[in-house]
């Protein structure tokens, strides 16, 4: 009977692999072609992974909580489909396989299938550094979030092919860096990447008085990732008011129309939006990440919009090259995002490579926020909720007091990159441009 080998899929542009979180079928279970097999993650996007065939699952090569690269075989479906698929036994470099979407994996990875262990998961790159050990982009990544000079890792063991470290090698120092011989501060707790694998604790109540609730994978992350921004940029906030006056008045005119001609709400979030890529625009030094001493600037705009999930969690999902969209463009955007961000509906490249975060702590009630900046970006905008106050308004007549729409905006930036001067400039700069919205233009 054909064999069809089912492999992790190729989520993202950027995405290089994926942890199993749940295997729905087990060895010996029939599948329907669509019919979905296990779920994964990646960052904070879960997704379930459907069947390409029909069939039997003859082999399960990992296990739940395993990380595996994109492309590396997880299972093997025996079907009566005439499928183009890798026989188990040939060797990887055949062309009807789905290794092209592999990341560096090894030469005998495909032809083991029986290998399912997280360690041995990870792939080995093809080439290596000559006179230095080589290390993977992910270690190299994992060592640079938790403040370990490459130069330190020959200290670390490896139990990868050639003796190369491994995630799991990583892991297990950054579990235990005391037992090994790396003599360097270790920024804990650890990086998001490492968090899949912690290990879990129950629910406990105590005396009835107080209850113990373990951390979701996704809390977690978001946990890790906030202590580890606040330990890596010295934050400074930033706090202007702006008057909110025309711009609601302009909204409440064409919402009706705006939602009677597309089939969707206009929001205060995508004029948001535009102001803030004006702003980065005149003050494109905002738009940057640091990599040690080196600061690297930004050409395109990525927007990420924090959005708060059904589950309670938060997730930021990115409006990539925010620049080039109009505000109808923004507002189909955001809607889009945030709907299936609420569902947990993301793809996993729609969370990668914001440059900029705006947070609505408005939605809630609040006045003002002093968010935490979503590493590795240098700044994030909060805005709170819009309130109709006293207020003095100037006339050629005189000044006398009326009411206006008011909200705060702040902003929190890496005071490493960003001074005083120029993370107010730019706060100042998006309410400039709020303010002077063109409540003329139409949609």
């Amino acid at each position: 009977m054909p064999q069809f080998e089912l492999v992790m899929p190729k989520m993202g542009e950027s995405i290089i692999e994926a942890t199993i979180l749940n295997w729905i079928k087990q060895e010996g279970d029939s599948v329907e072609e669509d019919e979905t097999i296990l779920e994964i993650a990646t960052d904070k996007v879960d997704s379930e992974i459907p069947s390409p065939v029909e069939g039997t699952i003859s082999k399960i090569l990992f296990k739940a909580d395993d990380v595996v690269p994109v492309g590396q075989v997880i299972a093997i479906i025996e079907t009566d489909q005439n499928v183009k698929s890798t026989p188990i036994e040939s060797k990887p470099t055949a062309t009807e396989t789905k290794a092209d979407a592999m990341s560096d994996p090894e030469p005998s990875s495909l032809s083991k299938p029986e290998v399912s262990s997280t360690t041995q998961a990870i792939p080995a790159a093809k080439a290596k550094e000559e006179g230095r050990r080589f290390y993977s982009p992910l270690v190299r990544n994992m060592a640079k979030q938790n403040g370990i000079p490459l130069e330190q890792l020959s200290n670390v063991p490896g139990t990868g092919a050639n003796g190369r470290i491994t995630k799991h090698d990583m892991l297990s120092f950054l579990e235990n860096p005391q037992s090994n011989d790396v003599n360097n501060k270790i920024i804990q707790p650890q990086s998001p990447s490492t968090l899949s694998s912690l290990p879990k604790t129950s629910t406990t109540s105590l005396n009835g008085e107080n209850e113990i609730i373990e951390m979701d994978r996704m809390r977690r992350l978001i946990s890790d990732h906030m202590v580890m921004s606040k330990q890596t940029s010295p934050h400074v906030t930033s706090f202007v008011e702006v008057d909110m006056s025309k711009i609601v008045a302009w909204r409440n005119k064409i919402k009706n129309h705006f939602q009677e001609k597309y089939g969707e709400k206009i929001t205060y979030t995508p004029i948001f939006i535009q102001a803030v890529v004006k702003a980065i625009q005149d003050f494109p030094m905002v738009n940057v990440s640091v990599d040690g001493y080196k600061i690297i600037k930004k050409n395109r705009i990525n927007i990420g919009m924090a959005t708060a999930m059904n589950s309670g969690n938060l997730i930021v999902p990115v409006i990539k090259n925010a620049e080039q969209l109009s505000l109808l463009g923004l507002t189909k955007q955001v809607n889009d995002l945030a709907s299936r961000a609420r569902n947990n509906k993301l793809k996993a490249d729609e969370v990668q490579d914001g440059t900029f975060t705006l947070t609505n702590v408005g939605t809630f009630g609040n006045v003002m926020g002093t968010p935490i900046i979503n590493q590795p970006q240098a700044a994030i905008m909060s805005v709170g909720i819009i309130q109709k106050k006293p207020a003095v308004i100037e006339t050629d007549q005189g000044d006398f007091i009326g009411i206006k729409y008011l909200m705060f905006i702040s902003l929190s930036y890496d005071h490493r990159v960003v001074d005083g001067m120029l993370g107010g400039s730019f706060l100042k700069r998006v309410s400039d441009y709020l303010e002077a919205f063109d409540t003329s233009q139409t949609l």
